[in-house]
């Protein structure tokens, strides 16, 4: 097993986070699958990160994904669970469980298992919630499970900056 320590860019990563949040008076939540709650350990990692970060949930199964988030299970059986329709609406989900104004989402396949033609394993849906708005984007992400976790979670990350920029 890896474990991946935050790299310096990461790092600078989070405090641009907390600086805008603080900036703007927001709080964020996560709601992450494939990243497996890397995302919320990342924003939970910075000094003052209560300020900003409401909390996470790891939605993990399908189960979690319907029963908390509020994911209609006619669109987890049209769309699959690794689509644009399920990360809005993971992502609509925790902030309202999480009353937070902000929040981002993942759903893909981080491997090595999984995945289709369609979808290959790297394929992650991000979603990011923030003023009213649903922003998603479909990444293609290579390497190791680890490697592939990491650059969704950065890339979530900064999705969700130059949102709030």
């Amino acid at each position: 097993m890896k474990i991946h320590y935050l790299d310096d860019d990461e790092i600078a990563l989070l405090k641009q986070a907390g600086k805008k949040l603080a900036e703007y008076q927001l709080t964020v939540g996560t709601t992450e699958s494939c990243t497996g709650g890397r995302i919320a350990n990342m924003l939970a990692s910075e000094p003052e990160s209560s300020e900003h970060f409401i909390g996470g949930i790891i939605s993990y199964s399908e189960e979690v994904k319907k029963k908390i988030l509020g994911v209609e299970s006619q669109d987890l059986e049209k769309y699959g669970v690794v689509s644009q329709p399920i990360a809005e609406q993971m992502v609509y989900g925790a902030c309202q469980v999480l009353k937070c104004p902000c929040s981002i989402a993942t759903t893909g396949y981080a491997g090595p298992e999984g995945g289709s033609d369609e979808n290959p394993v790297g394929t992650i849906w991000i979603a990011v919630k923030m003023k009213g708005e649903i922003h998603a984007k479909r990444f293609l992400f290579s390497g190791d499970r680890q490697e592939i976790i990491r650059q969704a979670s950065n890339g979530a990350l900064q999705m969700f900056l130059k949102i709030l920029d």
